[in-house]
């Protein structure tokens, strides 16, 4: 089992939208999800709520038990953990990045954000951590100058996760119906990158489990 944070001390980066949008791909990939929820305007467990899916439950968990819901899911079927953490720096926030195998940072490509993004960076490397960046609510034409510095920024910082994330109306549509971008229009640009990300994350995650693997074998 593993396990995914987004986190980032900035407001408005659209963390619970890519959670649910990435979950949903990741079922439809095999992955058995399971979504924790621990921002305080609960806006991932709503979508759940809408959602009412049994086979990708989401359930709101405090800081001082995230830890224990963790051990107990990876006795379970569960595959794959994605926690929603809140906009601040807070306890949440800091038990989700110490508990999460990679914790993912979205980013607008504003120079807000970006600041933003570098505080919650060296957090993570404080906690010795593994991180990686999306560039999320890009505008549509991506080869923009703004979406060209903000990726240049973030690489700048540490790994980026391709492709970046436009702002489409399939993202609000999807999270308003309780769906992600990969159900509402199954064959749209929305869906497309979705499922591409996920698979960048999805090799991001095999690395980080044979790096373990070597890690311990040469212990």
């Amino acid at each position: 089992m593993r396990v995914v944070a987004l986190v980032n001390q900035k407001g408005g980066s659209g963390k619970s939208t890519l959670a649910a949008c990435l979950a949903v791909a990741a079922q439809e990939a095999g992955e058995r999800v399971f979504l924790i929820d621990m921002d305080p305007q609960k806006s991932l467990l709503k979508w759940g709520h809408r959602r009412q899916d049994k086979n990708m439950p989401v359930e709101a968990v405090m800081a001082a038990k995230l830890e224990a819901a963790i051990a107990a899911l990876a006795r379970g079927r569960v595959t794959l953990v994605i926690v929603d953490t809140p906009a601040t720096d807070s306890p949440a926030a800091d038990a989700a990045m110490r508990a999460a195998d990679l914790c993912l940072i979205p980013a607008r490509p504003t120079i807000f954000d970006i600041w933003a993004s570098e505080a919650t960076r060296g957090k993570l490397k404080t906690l010795s951590k593994d991180y990686a960046f999306v560039l999320n609510q890009c505008p549509p034409l991506q080869e923009s100058q703004r979406v060209s510095d903000g990726a240049a920024a973030v690489e700048a910082m540490g790994g980026l996760l391709r492709p970046f994330v436009v702002a489409r109306v399939d993202y609000q549509e999807a999270a308003r119906e309780g769906m992600g971008v990969t159900e509402i229009d199954t064959e749209g640009k929305a869906a497309e990158e979705v499922r591409h990300l996920w698979s960048s994350l999805k090799r991001r995650l095999s690395r980080l489990k044979h790096a373990e693997k070597g890690a311990r074998r040469a212990a």
